[in-house]
């Protein structure tokens, strides 16, 4: 699951967009089927989202939530990529942009009615 932060106004307007850029790299990096897309975006009011001051309005925060298993380096690639193709693809420079993979064991995880370690995932997690 990943969790999208920003201001609404600079948000909202680019939500799909920023979807479809996000799953194509999680698509490419990770090898996630197209119907495994589970983004969550948060639109803050501006007075409620605090931020460095080097920071513009455009500043994004991107949590990624995942069954731990990925390599390091498969991580790095995927944190890279976010970064370019989110400026490419949508506009938003690397310095508006933090990105923080949190990992869990797949027994701490519970989707259609199981838990993660008892799924048989159409999927690899150990890449």
């Amino acid at each position: 699951m990943i969790v999208i932060y920003g201001i609404k106004q600079q948000l909202n307007p680019i939500k799909t967009q920023l979807s479809d850029t996000i799953h194509a790299c999680m698509q490419s990096i990770l090898g996630m089927p197209e119907g495994k897309r589970a983004h969550r975006f948060i639109p803050m009011d501006a007075e409620d989202f605090y931020y460095p001051d080097d920071r513009s309005d455009a500043y994004t925060v991107i949590e990624v939530n995942m069954i731990e298993g990925r390599e390091k380096d498969t991580l790095k690639r995927l944190i890279k990529m976010l970064f370019k193709e989110i400026e490419e693809q949508v506009g938003i420079t690397p310095v508006d942009v933090e990105i923080t993979i949190k990992e869990q064991p797949s027994h701490c995880w519970g989707f259609r009615g199981m838990t993660g370690d008892e799924a048989k995932l159409n999927y690899k997690v150990n890449v």
